[in-house]
């Protein structure tokens, strides 16, 4: 049963038993500065801030991203772009842990570099490592519900399913296969890739999605702290709307006044 209503502390996200106010992920690519970054992300509100390894000099603190990411403000979610097998997913999750960055990990395996679409296989590959070695896992999939069941049933702590792909702004393309794995879903859906829009986030938070997760669609506005405070609304507008229900589509037109028992 859902809360009936949005308030952040009567509803809030759970992911593996730690709570958060806010059901919008955001990223940390292709800002144009860092104050750019970190005025999105405080306008967005997000709690969960995904930072791609491959960017992290983790032997030189002042000279990577997560100077501009506050620890204490953020739970930092490494994420494992830029691998193309399961073997290089493990390889750089266990080297942020190992670093102190976190034991948290977006798991993102995508050897095809024009589409960037997820390998089902070595993700897979990869969670089940990762699971049985203490990590908190949270794949990025595609819109697949025998995969998310799966993922689910060896101990990810999310699915993450694509909208469409990555970077393209194109919104829901997958939207009847995200609505299954929603329907029967065990952990959170949280829908990542392709949100270009807030109206595009407030859709998948409609169809009962747990959360998104959005970056390119910030880090390319023209006023990012602007588009930042417009995914949040985006965001929390649509669950609003899922908790109030929503009237189901028709099929033919229904009159918004009744008309029977009048005298005309």
């Amino acid at each position: 049963m859902v809360p009936n209503n949005s308030d952040p502390v009567t509803d809030p996200l759970i992911i593996a038993g730690r709570s958060f106010r806010s059901r919008l992920l955001a990223g940390t690519g292709k800002f144009r500065s860092g104050l750019e970054m970190t005025q999105s992300l405080e306008s967005s509100g997000a709690q969960i801030v995904t930072v791609s390894l491959r960017r992290v000099d983790l032997d030189n603190p002042e000279d990577h991203i997560l100077k501009f990411v506050d620890p204490d403000k953020y739970l930092i979610l490494p994420n494992t772009s830029g691998a193309r097998n399961a073997g290089e997913a493990v390889n750089l999750a266990t080297l942020a842990r190992e670093s102190g960055v976190s034991d948290w990990v977006k798991l993102e395996v995508t050897p095809d570099p024009r589409y960037l679409l997820p390998d089902p296989v070595e993700t897979f590959k990869a969670a089940e490592i990762l699971v049985k070695d203490g990590f908190k896992v949270l794949p990025y999939i595609p819109a697949d519900p025998v995969l998310a069941r799966r993922l689910a049933d060896i101990g990810s702590v999310t699915v993450m399913p694509l909208g469409s792909p990555i970077g393209s702004n194109r919104g829901i393309k997958t939207r009847d296969s995200i609505a299954i794995i929603i329907e029967q879903a065990t952990v959170p859906v949280i829908v990542d890739a392709g949100l270009g829009a807030p109206s595009h986030a407030a859709e998948a938070m409609e169809m009962g999605a747990d959360a998104v997760l959005v970056n390119t669609a910030l880090a390319v506005a023209d006023d990012t702290a602007a588009m930042g405070a417009a995914f949040r609304k985006g965001v929390e507008a649509g669950r609003e709307a899922y908790l109030a229900g929503l009237g189901k589509p028709l099929a033919t037109a229904q009159a918004s006044s009744p008309v029977a028992g009048l005298p005309w």
